[in-house]
């Protein structure tokens, strides 16, 4: 997940020193007053969301298949505990003892 982040990170930069330059250089029009650097970063991520989703679609997948098999481990894992617990409070039961 580190990984795709990062690269997404570094889309994002390339993205914003492109437009910076671009919009320095009068191909695209500069924000109103103050609002020049918020301009560039919205820009740069309007431009480089799309270029993520293309060039980064098999990181994507990679980090899906990691999150969704831990997530599968910890279900394993809560319900081992269950059966262990279950186990535990009928061993109590049987000995006619109140939980």
């Amino acid at each position: 997940m580190l990984r795709y982040t990062l690269m997404r990170l570094g889309i994002f930069a390339g993205c914003l020193v492109v437009v910076w330059g671009a919009v320095y250089s009068g191909i695209f029009p500069r924000g109103y007053g103050n609002a020049n650097f918020l301009w560039l970063l919205l820009l740069a991520m309007v431009i480089s969301a799309p270029i993520s989703w293309v060039v980064l679609r098999g990181e994507r997948d990679r980090a899906s298949a990691r999150v969704a098999g831990r997530v599968d481990r910890m279900k394993a894992n809560l319900d081992a505990n269950r059966a262990a617990e279950d186990g535990a409070e009928d061993g109590v039961h049987a000995q006619g003892q109140p939980s």
